[in-house]
């Protein structure tokens, strides 16, 4: 019987092609989703119109820059 440790160098060796996120891209990414939900809470509440939460989270996405950002709906 074998026993394999399975550890991040392994686990690279196998799936060279895989990217790990930093913990600055983490950060921004967080931030964003916070940024986002504050938004939209305001937006609930009629502090700001759909136009201004538009117009904010393009604002947002070119500050933080979150991972995903090419596949996020620019309106919603």
């Amino acid at each position: 019987m074998q026993i394999t440790k399975i550890t991040d160098k392994q686990d690279l060796l196998l799936n060279p092609k895989k990217k790990y996120l930093s913990a600055e891209v983490l950060q921004r990414e967080f931030d964003y989703y916070r940024a986002e939900k504050l938004l939209r809470k305001m937006l609930e509440k009629g502090l700001i119109t759909e136009v201004e939460f538009n117009k904010i989270d393009a604002l947002n996405r070119q500050t933080f820059s979150p991972f995903l950002k090419e596949i996020m709906p620019s309106n919603r």
